[in-house]
């Protein structure tokens, strides 16, 4: 089920607007729900959802030093997934120096490489987000 969540013209989506959605599917029959927020790096990170966890998603294209130049997306982020892996060859993106600045942001995020293409790292990201259900439904 999709439900689309419109902000008035406003460029966030704010924890009141994530409420009025989850009343509007009666959020109570779903474990997990998935919020996507879409735009630049900057607005989503500076306005609450109401999201129990955040993630962003760097494609190797958009380059290594992101963290630093949109540093709260990252302070704010429990996972950092990044995505198109495969053309790594292709690009000047150092994975190293992307975890060395997504860490220096936030020391506690997560980063999961994948490809969507490949498949590669996919099952690592499913794994991580059933955990993440698990333990918000039961919790230790």
């Amino acid at each position: 089920m999709n439900i689309q969540l419109h902000t008035g013209g406003m460029c966030h989506l704010y924890a009141d607007m994530t409420r009025q959605g989850l009343h509007e599917i009666d959020s109570e029959e779903y474990d997990m729900v998935i919020l996507e927020k879409v735009g630049n790096l900057v607005c989503p990170a500076e306005f609450d959802t109401g999201a129990v966890k955040n993630a962003t998603i760097l494609s190797v294209p958009e380059g290594d030093d992101k963290p630093l130049k949109y540093p709260l997306m990252y302070e704010v982020c429990d996972l950092l997934i990044i995505n198109k892996v495969d053309v790594l060859p292709y690009f000047d993106f150092n994975k190293d120096k992307v975890v060395e600045y997504a860490k220096k942001r936030n020391p506690k995020i997560e980063i999961i490489f994948i490809s969507a293409k490949t498949g590669e790292g996919v099952d690592e990201l499913a794994d991580w987000i059933r955990k993440q259900v698990r333990e918000w439904v039961s919790p230790a």
